[in-house]
């Protein structure tokens, strides 16, 4: 065991540990002893500046590993124009078909060729200002163009040889008040078929028109100088050196040739929004299933037994057990309005949409359309090939029906037409087969999201 001999002592201070007041060069030996020194509030100023320092250092090297990281990424290629050509007025769209291009003009239409970005032809004898424009390669030089001007008119034309020629507009009325403005216009693959959204006051509907393709490039054969007439004028242009830029020069010569007479297009379809379903009068389910057509149990919901008074009673059962919840969200009464949008495609025959043996199909044509109303939960498909005997102002039943379990939100169909997309408001996404029939996948997003559009790549 150690013990110690001797007690344990404090040793007294020595003068050579004392503090010099009078030494020169003390700080300049112990910088820190400088900065505690500093009275307030300079010490506190001289923490806020080398925070600030260190924060600004921070963000530098921040700065400076993410500008080294976006030099390792592959760098997307940029693309710098090789001319420009002016227009007559403002371009507000365009559309690309064959090797055309269409411009809508502040006063019209005009068509320039994508090799040489040459104007060959304008249309401007309204002066009517077109804000949307589709087109497609029919062959044979001949284009089908579909325009809406700002009031809402849908110009069909027929683009043959450099010329347009105005065939019909699709929604013109002679009664103003009656007058309806398209939502919405789709072109079918090879444009045998066209699609038009229309609004009125208080409703909508949709028009499905079959085009006579194959008339117009009969007729446009037998008089090939009568295409060229309805207001088109020719134009020259001439090529400037500096900056590869076109200045069009109207031409005082215009064609002097007659109007081409083409074929109307047919109305085919007119569906309108379903109808809110309300308390059903049949007595007995033997009533409900007579007015089920072609054995088909799927519907709109239309053939029900359910009472007004079961309603009623639903609703307010539904109002009491939720009243708080009602009353905190703050909710209106208000009454069930009819949609005003709808979503549609068209689709090639498939198993969900099979053709009877009567009716002709050709391959690449569409059999059909696929409807959905925004708020419905009803998916209705339509067959194009309709019997003539059945009237095109009265309101056609779906073909099929594929109620389901939410309100559909949007829908899309892949580029070869055999995969189609049902996102509901519940954020349920659902991939459909159509050759074969049957969903090959069903997706649920956990998270409350709100699918508002989608589309395969």
């Amino acid at each position: 065991v150690y013990i110690r001999k001797h007690p344990l002592e404090i040793p007294p201070p020595s003068e050579k540990d004392w503090l010099k007041d009078d030494e020169e060069d003390f700080f300049l030996q112990d910088p820190d002893r400088k900065r505690d020194a500093l009275p307030q509030p300079f010490r506190m100023i001289n923490k806020l500046v080398m925070l600030v320092f260190e924060n600004a250092m921070e963000i530098i090297e921040r700065r400076e590993m993410l500008r080294e990281a976006q030099k390792l990424k592959v760098q997307p290629t940029k693309c710098f124009p090789t001319a420009e050509f002016q227009v007559t007025g403002r371009a507000n769209c365009l559309a690309v078909s064959g090797k055309y291009i269409f411009v809508g003009l502040s006063v019209g239409l005009s068509a320039f060729k994508v090799s040489d970005c040459k104007e060959v032809c304008a249309w401007d004898a309204v002066k009517t200002e077109i804000c949307a424009i589709h087109a497609l390669d029919l062959g044979n030089e001949c284009h089908v163009l579909l325009a809406v001007d700002e009031m809402g008119l849908v110009w069909l034309f027929c683009f043959h040889k450099e010329s347009f020629v105005l065939i019909k507009i699709l929604n013109e009325v002679e009664d103003i008040s009656r007058r309806s403005t398209c939502v919405e216009v789709v072109l079918s693959p090879g444009g045998d078929y066209a699609g038009v959204l229309l609004q009125g006051n208080t409703k909508a509907w949709l028009e499905i028109y079959r085009l006579p393709k194959d008339s117009w490039l009969k007729e446009m054969e037998k008089s090939p100088g009568a295409a060229a007439g309805l207001a088109c004028r020719e134009r020259r242009s001439s090529w400037t050196s500096v900056g590869d830029i076109f200045l069009l020069q109207e031409s005082p010569v215009s064609a002097n040739k007659a109007d081409a007479k083409l074929s109307l297009p047919v109305l085919l379809l007119k569906v309108k929004p379903p109808k809110p379903i309300t308390g059903s009068s049949f007595k007995s389910p033997l009533d409900a299933l007579k007015k089920v057509d072609d054995d088909s149990m799927l519907g709109l919901g239309y053939n029900h037994l359910i009472k007004d008074s079961q309603w009623e009673q639903q609703e307010a059962i539904f109002r009491s057990t939720y009243r708080d919840y009602l009353e905190a969200e703050g909710e209106r009464e208000s009454k069930e309005e009819i949609p005003r949008h709808a979503t549609f495609h068209f689709l090639l025959p498939s198993w969900i949409l099979q053709v009877g043996p009567e009716m002709k199909v050709q391959p690449g044509v569409p059999a059909g359309i696929s409807v959905h109303w925004d708020g419905s939960h009803n998916f209705c498909l339509y067959l194009l090939n309709r019997p003539l005997k059945e009237k095109v102002d009265s309101d056609p039943k779906p073909d099929v029906v594929w109620p389901c379990a939410a309100p559909i939100a949007c829908s899309a169909v892949s580029s070869c037409s055999r995969y189609l997309a049902l996102a509901c408001e519940d954020a349920t996404i659902t991939i459909w087969d159509k050759h074969l029939g049957y969903p090959l996948s069903v997706t649920a997003i956990l998270e409350e999201r709100l699918i508002r559009s989608i589309y395969f790549l």
